[in-house]
């Protein structure tokens, strides 16, 4: 005896139900046409959440308009992994001593002038650092490549932001790429001075509230927030190179 179909679904002798090794009914390509378009419309949104973000787009324009008023050198954009802030050197200062890991003034000023914006943006989002430099080679008493100074240099900017601005630690990382991910060919100092560049990047995945709730679970502000006893500047992380050293950047 055949097995009737349970309440509310098709039975099996209906028309409208392909037998194996039957064609489908022509309905089904429409309704699958429609999922695969449904599919690709939540791709896009997901890839586009940044953009879709009030506080990244109020943070990219506020940034842009310093950038054109010639407050710091560099460029800001938006794409499907978050927004990417990278900042240039600017005339003759440079954002660290040559061969050396330590921040200048010139740096700290900058930062001064992003962290609001950074600030408001890692309550939600997971801030990278990334340092690169040139291809010149390196090699003194303290960094044996381009990898470890680049690696030194976005580390000592994560601990500037953390230490002296207040920056959450569990909502910040720190990466050197060296000279593999250069902006302009290494081929006149103009050009190499664009390659030494820090860039902020802001994903544009959220946190959640897991990531956002550890802090408070360690007894820490659940927000970011300039801490309560102000910081003193961290320490060094390398004297200049001597001067016999091979000047690098």
């Amino acid at each position: 005896m055949p097995m009737r179909a349970p309440k509310g679904f098709i039975d099996i002798s209906d028309p409208k139900v392909a037998k194996v090794g039957h064609p489908a009914p022509a309905w089904v390509v429409c309704y699958a046409d429609l999922m695969t378009e449904l599919v690709c419309f939540f791709v896009i949104l997901y890839a586009l959440s940044a953009a879709l973000s009030k506080d990244v787009q109020k943070a990219q324009q506020e940034i842009k308009e310093m950038m054109d008023k010639g407050e710091m050198k560099g460029e800001v954009k938006i794409d499907k992994e978050g927004l990417k802030i990278s900042i240039e050197e600017q005339g003759a200062a440079g954002f660290f001593a040559s061969g050396a890991a330590e921040p200048t003034e010139e740096m700290d000023t900058i930062l001064a002038k992003l962290v609001p914006n950074l600030r408001k943006l890692t309550e939600d989002h997971e801030l990278l650092v990334e340092g690169h430099t040139d291809n010149q080679p390196i090699h003194n008493a303290y960094f044996d490549s381009n990898w470890e100074l680049s690696t030194a240099r976005s580390t000592s900017v994560t601990r500037l932001l953390i230490e002296k601005y207040g920056i959450p630690d569990n909502h910040i990382g720190a990466v050197g790429y060296g000279d593999t991910r250069p902006v302009a060919p290494n081929d006149t100092p103009d050009n190499r001075a664009r390659n030494r560049h820090v860039v902020f990047f802001i994903k544009s995945a959220s946190l959640g509230k897991k990531a956002k709730g550890a802090q408070a679970e360690e007894g820490k502000p659940a927000g970011p927030g300039t801490p309560a006893e102000p910081a003193a500047v961290p320490a060094p992380l390398v004297e200049a190179a001597p001067q016999a050293a091979p000047a690098a950047e």
